[in-house]
């Protein structure tokens, strides 16, 4: 599977340019960047968070995680990681840890760490272990403008 279907789909529709880049299988982001000769800051990983009203994506570079305290105080909400079942059930044309950070193709919302905008180029997962969406940073800033922005990785 090159690229999940409803990512397509979504940047299609938004005359948005992009490449693929394969790469061997992969497991962690941190692999992924390294396998991939992409720097870790701009590849960008998604982490889907459970919340009581819905889940949403959570977006930090490949190298960083989500402070889930300084997160849930931005949200003001009470939040953990979403089980791998209910990841499962968001992208489910996705293989499980390759979801995309474009929530808005999956009908979740996302709030996306302001090291992740404003970069020249950026990386994120197709849909699958091995091959990336590339694009410029300017694009990505714009597919993300409805992200909520905000400081929370560690």
């Amino acid at each position: 599977m090159p690229i999940a279907h409803r990512l397509k789909m979504h940047l299609e529709a938004q005359a948005l340019p992009f490449d693929i880049v394969t790469h061997e299988p992969t497991v962690t982001a941190s692999e992924t960047a390294h396998i991939a000769h992409v720097p870790g800051d701009h590849l960008a990983k998604s982490v889907l968070i459970h919340s009581e009203e819905t889940p949403f994506i959570a977006v930090v570079p490949s190298y960083r995680m989500v402070d889930l305290h300084r997160l849930q105080a931005m949200m003001d909400r009470r939040i953990g990681l979403a089980p791998e079942d209910e990841l499962a059930e968001v992208f489910d044309d996705c293989e499980v840890g390759a979801a995309p950070p474009v929530g808005v193709a999956y009908g979740v919302p996302t709030v996306m760490d302001t090291e992740m905008h404003g970069l020249d180029d950026i990386w994120f997962e197709a849909g699958d272990h091995c091959s990336l969406v590339h694009m410029k940073g300017r694009h990505f800033d714009r597919m993300m403008s409805g992200a909520k922005l905000g400081s929370f990785c560690c």
